[in-house]
């Protein structure tokens, strides 16, 4: 991903890539830029950098939010596992820094589009599953994604009075694990790891005598370029912490 982010703001136009921070790859160069990877993130400051692009890991990207709000450099973080509390950690050093931050789980314009439509789903089926699918090498899981598609139809559900989702009736289970994971209201998740694959969720629901299903692929990396760039571009304009690309795209 971060090799993805440089080429896209190497491409375009109006952006200018000064630095580039890797400590697993110091000393080489980013291709086509003669941008010299860099170990630590006084590369950004001593670079002129205003914005700073965060794709690494959630213990990482705690560390990378803070150094940013205090060298008030912007910062946009496609890191998923970023909890709640590191969230509203986020916001608070934010608020107190001349920098903005934008946290997303997924840069996917598409991905983006398919969580709206599972908001506009929710209220009016039954029932819910989300199955997400991701490269044999993807550390987590289930995916931030995944989790964040759970959050977002119970809230639906709840502001819709829908109630909740019925207990899952199966009574025998033969493997552990064969119904997933249980989610935020009770939505069922459940993760694909193979290679091949890059990033890839699909949300079925079900009523009587229907169901309803959602997909979105990433076939490559590429499909998280523009969100990254709108975020890259947006950061500067929204105070604070700005969670998602919704805010960006004017779904909410």
């Amino acid at each position: 991903m971060g090799q993805e982010v440089c080429r896209a703001v190497g491409g375009a136009v109006d952006l200018e890539l000064v630095a580039a921070v890797d400590p697993g790859d110091v000393g080489s160069s980013v291709a086509g830029s003669g941008i010299v990877i860099s170990a630590e993130s006084a590369a950004l400051t001593a670079a002129g950098a205003e914005v700073a692009v965060d794709f690494t890991e959630a213990a990482a990207a705690r560390e990378h939010l803070a150094w940013a709000a205090e060298h008030g450099v912007h910062l946009v973080v496609g890191t998923t596992g970023l909890g709640p509390d590191d969230l509203d950690r986020a916001a608070a050093l934010f608020a107190d820094s001349k920098a903005n931050a934008v946290v997303a789980s997924n840069f996917a314009i598409g991905a983006v589009l398919l969580l709206r439509f599972c908001e506009l789903a929710a209220p009016f089926m039954d029932s819910v599953e989300v199955i997400e699918l991701h490269h044999n090498q993807k550390r987590d899981a289930p995916s931030g994604t995944a989790l964040h598609t759970a959050e977002r139809i119970a809230a639906a559900r709840e502001q819709a009075h829908c109630g909740p989702l019925p207990e899952d009736p199966t009574k025998l289970v033969v493997l552990e694990g064969a119904r997933g994971g249980v989610g935020p209201g009770g939505v069922h998740v459940h993760a694909v790891r193979l290679p091949g694959l890059v990033a890839h969720e699909e949300v079925v629901f079900g009523a009587a005598g229907q169901s309803l299903t959602l997909r979105h692929d990433s076939y490559d990396r590429v499909s998280f370029m523009p969100g990254v760039l709108l975020a890259v571009r947006e950061v500067a304009s929204r105070p604070g912490l700005t969670v998602g690309l919704d805010a960006l795209l004017g779904f909410t």
